[in-house]
């Protein structure tokens, strides 16, 4: 049978169109019973499922190519017990059962908590959401560049007033367990400012890694150590408009280049608009630069989201992506979530 590409959008888009052509009811008293019975301050369940449909206008494995696939598999579960001690703990199903999350810590007040163990470093802004949250199917691509998205190690933070702050000291490999006895260290500082009917978040994040032959992110390079990383980063939301901008950059010298300076920048800004209570539309612009490999990449990305119910969304995002001396590249995608 001749395959098309006309037939298979079609199809995709009467498959993404099914749970706008569902009424839900104001009311919803399934999601209301679970949340009375897995959701308290001293323990609260959280499921994440999602399924992904990817299609890349060319045949070839931009965005994974042509698939169908799960996203994020998750179950969290965290609360607080007695003198404010905390705790967490999140693992993921999607190919194997991995811990994601493992924290203890104690809170004594808004102002000041510490927690221990192995959880996201506060290096990215990106990173923050789960990805049940994130405004596209995929974080911005400085996160998997320049990072590892969990950290082992401890972490105090707090926000007094207006400030927030969050300050680190983690292995700097990962969820690896390996040590070298040389440390992560990071740092975050960030001012909310509050107007009527919206607010904006203006930020600064900072690491330094000393660890040795340590791998950086998702790009086959190694750093000999003492990997620098910082940048800026801002907020804006309002009743209608929002929108995020970060930038990133880390250097450090390259095993593969042995031993020259690397420097990768990075830098994505999110625009996107909520076009009625349950529907945004975004565009984002996300680039990449790599100095001695020189390589430059540029992904924009549109994006619809809808929720259907309080536990049930969906997303869709169309991508163009142009990298030095290649193709162009096009593709669409599809995420199908239950959340709670």
């Amino acid at each position: 049978m001749k395959f098309t590409l006309k037939a298979a959008l079609k199809g995709a888009l009467f498959i993404l169109c099914i749970p706008v052509l569902i009424t839900a009811q104001d009311a919803e008293p399934m999601a209301d019973r679970l949340t009375e019975r897995l959701k308290s301050d001293i323990f609260s369940v959280g499921i994440l499922l999602q399924s992904e449909a990817i299609f890349s206008f060319r045949d070839d494995d931009f965005k994974g190519g042509r698939l169908f696939d799960m996203g994020a598999t998750r179950l969290d579960v965290r609360g607080r017990v007695d003198r404010n001690y905390l705790y967490r703990f999140q693992v993921d199903f999607r190919r194997q059962v991995s811990i994601l999350d493992a924290q203890v810590g104690y809170a004594a007040s808004d102002h000041f908590r510490i927690v221990a163990g192995a959880y996201k470093p506060y290096t990215s802004r990106d990173l923050d959401p789960n990805p049940g949250n994130t405004d596209f199917i995929n974080r911005a691509r400085q996160v998997r560049t320049m990072m590892n998205s969990r950290e082992i190690g401890v972490t105090v933070s707090g926000t007094p007033g207006n400030l927030i702050y969050a300050f680190g000291m983690y292995n700097g490999t990962g969820l690896s367990r390996s040590n070298d006895n040389r440390f992560m260290y990071t740092g975050r500082l960030s001012y909310r400012a509050e107007m009527e009917n919206s607010h904006m978040i203006f930020g600064f994040s900072g690491a330094l890694n000393q660890t040795r032959n340590a791998a950086v992110g998702n790009t086959g390079l190694v750093s000999l150590g003492n990997r620098s990383l910082y940048g800026p980063f801002a907020e804006f939301s309002s009743r209608f408009f929002f929108g995020t901008f970060e930038f990133l950059q880390t250097r450090f010298n390259a095993q593969n280049f042995g031993g020259q300076e690397e420097t990768i920048t990075g830098f994505y800004g999110t625009l996107g608009a909520n076009t009625s209570e349950n529907d945004q539309l975004l565009i984002r612009w996300d680039k990449l630069d790599f100095d001695l490999r020189g390589d430059t990449s540029d992904l924009f990305t549109l994006g619809w989201n809808h929720q259907v119910t309080r536990l049930i969304s969906f997303r869709v995002n169309l991508w163009a992506q142009y990298d030095t001396d290649e193709d162009p590249k096009y593709g669409a995608g599809g995420l199908f979530q239950f959340q709670f």
